[in-house]
């Protein structure tokens, strides 16, 4: 079996950075960026759970066109599902995830 690695790396968006994680599970991986204040992820992620404690998130999905096979992909995929934190900073379902990271 091939040694599974932890991901991380960071990107810097319009007024603050991001850090992006890819942590293996099983045969797939949660993938996630999150800034100081928020988070847009793979659906594998329980985003009402981060809206209990005030937090915005976001899930992506991939369109017909592309998939999510990697962190940057994250960034141009399209915002599928949002809690009401998000919702509150305006970030809406079909926006880039890159638009919505910057919106929190």
């Amino acid at each position: 079996m091939a040694q599974q690695i932890l991901c991380h790396q960071r990107t810097r968006l319009s007024y603050k950075d991001a850090y992006g994680y890819v942590i293996p599970v099983g045969s797939a991986s949660l993938m996630a960026w999150v800034t100081d204040e928020g988070m847009i992820g793979v659906d594998g992620f329980d985003i009402e759970a981060l809206a209990n404690a005030g937090i915005p998130a976001a899930i992506v999905g991939a369109s017909e066109e592309s998939t999510l096979d990697n962190l940057d992909s994250l960034m141009d995929a399209e915002v599928r599902a949002v809690n009401l934190p998000a919702v509150q900073r305006r970030i809406e379902i079909g926006m880039p995830g890159r638009e919505a990271l910057n919106r929190m």
